[in-house]
């Protein structure tokens, strides 16, 4: 082949590859990284799968709006629910645990050391809760679950579970309901100057009423309602969660298990734990 033919093949083998090769880089600016609100939402949403993955081992037939059609469900758990696959629990659409640590001030739940740390590793987002005891006070109960509690950044608010406990061996005392709340909000200001989150409240039904615990200033409700939505049960409570049935069918977990909804969207729940 005579050399400027050769070199005319080069030129146009050249311009080929170029055409080939497209725009340059700067034609397509890498997107900005995510912010930490909407880094929040995709870890939300990592571990949150469609409600179908869950159960009821004695469902109930819901009017008005039922808790499917809330996007984040959870569960609180105790020893009696034995040992847990927490991995399975998370692969179900599970989005947070609760466990129980205490009781009173003197009982720590058996099962909570393994619980936190099978939740963490998991990857299921998770909290403590503790069970009032009406014959102690509420300091002591507060210096009980800390001693039991790691102090944790990540971890969800505390819960001070209120209800009378009528099956109780050793208290069945039931004070007046100004005690009660007195009681009650000494025990959240502890918790909330040690652990920086002010806990929340779960109660039930009768308590509710019969105390007045809905006028806590400042606080957050879990509330329990196994046969009707909240907004019929409490009218005029907000809430943050609700226990809507403690029957639950969760792979990972043997038997039946509480199962509870957050009041909001996946977007709302990412806010509501930064």
């Amino acid at each position: 082949m005579p050399f400027p033919a050769l070199q005319t093949l080069r030129v146009s083998l050249l311009l080929l590859l170029l055409a080939c090769a497209g725009p340059e880089r700067a034609d397509y600016p890498m997107p900005p990284p995510a912010t930490p609100a909407q880094a929040a939402v995709a870890a939300a949403r990592a571990v949150t799968t469609p409600f179908p993955a869950f159960g009821d081992f004695n469902p109930h037939e819901w009017s008005g709006r039922a808790p499917s059609a809330y996007p984040v469900h959870g569960i609180d758990v105790s020893r009696w629910q034995g040992e847990i696959d927490w991995t399975a629990v998370r692969s179900a659409g599970v989005a947070f645990a609760y466990m129980k640590a205490t009781e009173g001030g003197d009982h720590a739940d058996m099962s909570f050391p393994d619980n936190w740390q099978g939740a963490a590793r998991a990857g299921v987002p998770r909290g403590a809760f503790h069970f009032f005891y009406f014959c102690r006070p509420a300091a002591e109960q507060a210096a009980w679950f800390i001693r039991h509690v790691p102090r944790d950044p990540a971890a969800l608010p505390p819960v001070l579970d209120m209800e009378w406990n009528h099956l109780s061996p050793t208290c069945t005392r039931r004070p007046p309901a100004a005690t009660v709340r007195a009681e009650a909000a000494r025990f959240l200001d502890i918790l909330t100057a040690h652990y920086g989150q002010r806990p929340i409240v779960y109660t039930t039904v009768d308590f509710y009423r019969e105390t007045g615990i809905g006028a806590l200033p400042d606080t957050e409700f879990w509330l329990r309602s196994v046969a009707g939505h909240p907004e019929s049960v409490y009218p005029g409570q907000r809430w943050s969660l609700w226990q809507y049935t403690g029957t639950g069918r969760v792979p990972g977990i043997s038997g039946p298990v509480d199962i509870n909804v957050f009041a909001g969207s996946v977007e709302d729940w990412a806010r509501w734990r930064q």
